[in-house]
């Protein structure tokens, strides 16, 4: 089924095409510039550090869902081995196979495309199996740092996790906003927190994923508006799932990053976040969240963390 003239309509007031030129592979991470890391830095007033990932193991989040996204499988390919013969240092080795968005992750810009396109225009058909993703791959985002910012929209809200059936719209960001006392500006790496990451740290993993609070489809003109550089949040689908309109399926990936050319990120845990920016009233921070650079990937784990 075709997209919907709802999703045109917004496609086209988002848009990023050419905004930094013909030639651009990064879209929103162009607004990180190096005043805006400076200005990030000044949000660090304790030194704490708060970690944001889900631990990468067997029993991690994915169910089967998603075709070929398989949690980490871990194994030691050598144990305590003295490789330079009998008498000299052990050595101990490992390697692991996984999906590299099976947990914690950013999204490359080339993650979804719509009608033949990824972003900046470019054909969807130079993402191939063996060459990978052309442009934009997760290895041309280069280091992300920025100000963060959490939105906790859940305890905005006076609740421990928003319903399953929750759509975070526009209004919750700025009523989050608001309630944090912060303001998003141009530039910002902004975190939703819906609390549903809660569910899977409870052990249910099925129901982490279905039915899951998310964003709406009209969040993308709202980081539009604000210059947001990227953006994630604490649950398996980003959006909404299912979605809003049962004939428009994964409808935010694609305004965020075939038409903004905006990262955003999923599996997010922003418990310990939450607790930490209630304690002590503030809503921004200096946040690390490097990529792994695969080249030619379409997504990639990452670690991040908040400092305040």
């Amino acid at each position: 089924m075709s997209l919907s003239p709802e999703f045109h309509d917004i496609a086209k007031r988002v848009n990023n095409w050419g905004r930094w030129g013909a030639d651009d592979e990064i879209g929103t991470l162009n607004l990180v510039t190096d005043e805006v890391v400076r200005a990030a830095a000044a949000e660090i007033r304790s030194g704490r550090r708060v970690p944001l990932a889900l631990p990468l193991k067997e029993d991690g989040v994915q169910v089967g869902m998603i075709p070929g996204r398989i949690n980490p499988l871990h194994t030691m390919v050598q144990i305590n081995q003295e490789i330079f013969g009998p008498g000299t240092v052990a050595c101990s080795d490992d390697a692991v196979t996984m999906g590299l968005q099976a947990g914690t992750h950013w999204d490359a810009l080339t993650h979804v495309s719509h009608s033949g396109r990824i972003y900046n225009g470019r054909p969807a058909s130079s993402i191939t199996a063996h060459g990978r993703a052309e442009f934009s791959g997760i290895d041309k985002a280069g280091p992300i740092v920025s100000r963060g910012v959490l939105l906790d929209v859940a305890r905005a809200k006076g609740l421990d996790r928003l319903p399953g059936g929750h759509a975070v719209t526009p209004e919750d960001l700025s009523e989050a906003e608001e309630f944090g006392g912060v303001t998003v500006r141009a530039g910002d790496i902004v975190l939703v927190r819906t609390g549903q990451v809660q569910v899977y740290l409870a052990g249910d993993k099925h129901a982490y994923g279905f039915p899951s609070p998310g964003l709406s489809i009209r969040t993308p003109e709202w980081f539009h508006a604000r210059d947001v550089a990227a953006v994630a949040n604490d649950t398996l689908t980003f959006e909404i799932f299912p979605p809003e309109n049962e004939d428009l399926w994964l409808p935010v990936h694609a305004l965020d990053l075939v038409e903004m050319g905006m990262h955003q990120g999923q599996n997010w845990n922003l418990e310990k976040l939450s607790t930490a920016c209630a304690e002590v009233g503030r809503y921004a921070f200096l946040l690390s969240a490097m990529p792994e650079p695969f080249v030619g990937a379409v997504g990639t784990p990452v670690a991040p963390v908040a400092v305040l």
